[in-house]
């Protein structure tokens, strides 16, 4: 029998869990974008999945920073549009 390997999205509840002492001591503010963050993670499990990586954190800070490049990028166009 082969081994099941955990679905990406496993992995990255794992990582939460383990990054919780961290979050415990943030301020309220500070868990709101803390938990926003691991959102924009998961919009990207299928790609986190195909990419296959040694490392799930990897995969998921990448992902957070496209999340965060995407928004980036609407607020300038939204800026540029004013002028």
């Amino acid at each position: 029998m082969g081994r099941t390997l955990p679905t990406f999205r496993a992995l990255l509840d794992r990582l939460e869990r383990e990054w919780s002492d961290y979050r415990r001591v943030l301020s309220d503010e500070e868990k709101r974008r803390w938990d926003v963050l691991w959102q924009q993670a998961r919009r990207h499990a299928s790609a986190s999945t195909n990419a296959a990586p040694l490392n799930p954190m990897e995969a998921a800070l990448l992902s957070m920073l496209l999340e965060q490049e995407k928004r980036l990028q609407e607020l300038e166009r939204e800026l540029d549009a004013r002028d």
